[in-house]
């Protein structure tokens, strides 16, 4: 599940026995990343801290998004889009990009960086259904939850 990591060292550390800081980004900031950071917050508290932001936020949520968030029973429909701009990316202990075919902010050193490229559930096609649209945010929501699963399982005692 890992891409690069921008920082040195510690890749072949003891397995992570303490809670993390994460910021998820994406581009907008509206779906893949607010999914999530929702997600991240369920997860037993793993995550000490967790945020989400865009490189070029969107300035709203994605009602599919919360949609398909809220029938697995997680609420993030008070989240709201914001720039990376307005985090110290030094103070994570984890930057996870969910860009795949567009171009995702960059991740400066020293951060530590993982790449979990998730395709763009909020394309607009003609004539699809409301369930064909929400469809696409169910699959990338699981696509982020399995990654997020397994990098919890390979990162804890």
């Amino acid at each position: 599940i890992e891409g690069g990591s921008g920082g040195g060292g510690g890749e072949s550390e003891a397995k992570r026995t303490t809670t993390m800081k994460v910021l998820f980004l994406c581009v907008a900031n509206s779906a893949r990343s607010q999914m999530a950071e929702g997600l991240a917050r369920t997860k037993g508290g793993f995550f000490e801290v967790v945020e989400s932001a865009g490189s070029s936020p969107s300035g709203s949520v994605r009602p599919l998004a919360v949609e398909a968030m809220k029938e697995i029973g997680v609420d993030i429909s008070k989240h709201y889009s914001k720039a990376m701009s307005v985090f110290d990316l030094k103070t994570f202990d984890a930057v996870v990009t969910l860009c795949a075919e567009e171009i995702c902010p960059l991740v400066p050193a020293p951060c530590r960086h993982l790449d979990w490229a998730v395709e763009d559930p909020a394309g607009d096609f003609p004539g699809e259904s409301h369930e064909q649209k929400l469809q696409r945010f169910r699959v990338a929501r699981d696509a982020i939850n399995a990654k997020m699963d397994a990098y919890i399982a390979e990162n804890s005692k």
